[in-house]
């Protein structure tokens, strides 16, 4: 869990990882898997933000795309247009926030950055879906979530073929890494993807094995909240999946995660706070 030594540009101010980050997920879609997450509105944006800032969010991660399985899809305007309802709430309650926009469209990620400041881009695809992604992230100079996937949302599921999950994950991001550093790209952040090309047995394996991500020199982000590998195995739901979630996290910082992406930041602000006691009472 402490790892002081990582840090990332955001539009000029350093973010170090001393104490993990919560990423607050804001959903600016009709039709997110968990229906909680829903803010499709400018109203409703507005009081989840100031919710999320309230209860200490670090970063606001705003999607206009659902990725779940049988999701319809959207044009790249639609999503633009979403998002941009969300952005301007964002930055009406909550001018200074680190806002990061999940999006696999770098059209999306330009028109986010340049006309409203987006600090990050959070990529599901690692740039497999656009090949434009890349050179755009290097163009505009923010900070990108790396994520692995296989296929696409509605196919992933259909390519969970691996010999050893976490080498071969490892190594598609490592190589991924050293593409993206060649284009200039040095703020960036890994996430393993959990649930997406992953089994429920496979997802476990790597959140057991998570700390060989840290190995790889930059931040690791797990995205764990209300999960299939959650609900499945308690035999429960989305809705129902909270404390499940709390636990995983847990889990998650316990072996080195610097970030995690939850729908709820509460129990995420003092699942850290609890997790950093831990770590200060063995020195």
């Amino acid at each position: 869990m402490d790892r002081p030594d990582l840090t990332i540009n955001v539009n000029g101010r350093l973010m170090d990882f001393y104490v993990p980050k919560v990423m607050a997920i804001v959903n600016v879609t009709p039709d997110s898997f968990y229906s909680g997450s829903r803010t499709p509105g400018a109203q409703a944006v507005r009081e989840r933000v100031r919710l999320i800032r309230e209860e200490g969010a670090d970063i606001v991660d705003l999607g206009g795309y659902s990725s779940r399985p049988g999701a319809d899809d959207v044009s790249a305007e639609e999503e633009y247009s979403r998002l941009a309802v969300g952005l301007e709430a964002v930055r009406e309650v909550w001018p200074e926030a680190v806002v990061s926009v999940d999006t696999f469209r770098a059209a999306v990620a330009e028109r986010c950055v340049r006309e409203w400041g987006v600090d990050i881009i959070n990529d599901i695809s690692g740039g497999s879906l656009d090949p434009d992604m890349w050179p755009a992230v290097a163009s505009l100079g923010v900070a990108y979530v790396l994520m692995h996937m296989r296929g696409t949302p509605s196919t992933m599921q259909s390519m969970t073929g691996y010999g050893d999950v976490t080498a071969e994950v490892i190594t598609d991001l490592s190589r991924k890494i050293y593409e993206l550093r060649g284009l200039g790209v040095n703020d960036v952040i890994v996430d393993p993807g959990f649930g997406f090309a992953k089994t429920v047995g496979q997802n476990f394996r790597l959140l057991d094995e998570l700390g060989e991500f840290c190995r790889m020199g930059c931040p690791v982000l797990a995205g764990l909240s209300r999960k299939t590998m959650i609900w499945k195995t308690l035999g429960s739901t989305p809705a129902g999946s909270l404390p499940g979630t709390v636990a995983l996290d847990a889990i998650a910082l316990y072996n080195g995660a610097d970030i995690v992406r939850v729908h709820d930041v509460a129990p995420a602000v003092d699942t850290v706070r609890l997790m950093k006691a831990l770590c200060e009472s063995r020195r």
